[in-house]
């Protein structure tokens, strides 16, 4: 039995960063962008969070230094894809990249360690966890809100679904898609977050492992509606927890930690087959 409240506790706490960075995903194609980047804002958020934490010493200031870290990214990423028409696959894996090795390069000119930072301040945990368990349930019920009881929401669907018509009435198309990424980097940037100052106290190399991509898996399996991102985070939050408690068990931990991305690939195999994103993915009011 205490096993299995332990395993309870941790999946909720393993599912929170993906919730969050599915939330973000889910706005992102919502507006027409996908959101291949989300592993760049999540480890941008990441590693901001330590910095802004190491040299404040306070984790609310490393918090928002996170979540700037993530809504750069997000900017980044629209302005390729929308200013310079990039191909938005190749904008979201470069970047991608191009972040792993930035982080391990100021890793090693600020702490000379190319593994890992210092430890930093953080929350003390409740029975639930810390404050961004609660922040990520405000983010849900507010993202369903927005996009489905407010004018911005039908405006931004619109934008999603068909550009070219949403232009033609006069809705600023441009604006949308860059708030829409914005707001997908600081949900992401915020999960990146509560990986580093909350679950570990620390920044490590490549420490978002494919997290990124699972959100991107997650919001696909949910339809990319922000409500049912919760129970799908949940599903693979479960299997990080499984696999944490399997360590140590006598089975090979190489092969304990496949478990999440195993699901995964089932996933994508059999699940999302019948899923299509909104229609103006990928397209331009130009076009």
């Amino acid at each position: 039995m205490n096993q299995l409240i332990s395993i309870g506790l941790a999946t909720l706490n393993m599912s929170v960063p993906l919730i969050l960075a599915g939330l973000g995903g889910v706005i992102s194609v919502r507006c027409g962008i996908m959101a291949l980047g989300l592993e760049s804002m999540m480890m941008a958020g990441a590693f901001f969070a330590v910095l802004g934490s190491f040299f404040t010493g306070n984790v609310w200031l490393g918090i928002l230094c996170g979540v700037f870290g993530g809504m750069v990214l997000g900017f980044l990423h629209g302005l390729l894809c929308v200013r310079y028409k990039v191909n938005q696959v190749i904008s979201g894996i470069a970047l991608n990249l191009l972040v792993l090795a930035v982080t391990t390069l100021l890793m090693q000119l600020l702490w000379s360690s190319k593994a890992s930072s210092p430890q930093v301040a953080s929350f003390e945990q409740g029975v639930l966890g810390s404050p961004l368990f609660y922040i990520m349930l405000a983010a849900v019920a507010s993202e369903w809100i927005i996009l489905f009881k407010t004018r911005f929401g039908l405006r931004l669907r619109m934008v999603g679904e068909n550009p070219k018509a949403a232009a033609s009435m006069g809705i600023a198309v441009h604006k949308i898609k860059y708030t829409g990424v914005l707001v997908c980097g600081l949900l992401a940037g915020l999960g990146g977050a509560y990986l580093s100052v909350d679950h570990l106290n620390m920044f490590v190399r490549d420490m978002t492992a494919g997290r990124g991509y699972i959100a991107v898996v997650i919001m696909i399996l949910a339809r990319y509606h922000p409500v049912m991102v919760v129970g799908c985070g949940l599903l693979f939050g479960a299997c990080d927890a499984i696999q944490i408690n399997l360590q140590g068990m006598g089975v090979p931990s190489q092969l304990i930690q496949t478990i999440p991305y195993v699901v995964t690939l089932l996933v994508l195999t059999f699940g999302v087959k019948k899923i299509t994103p909104p229609a103006g993915v990928g397209k331009h009011e130009d076009d």
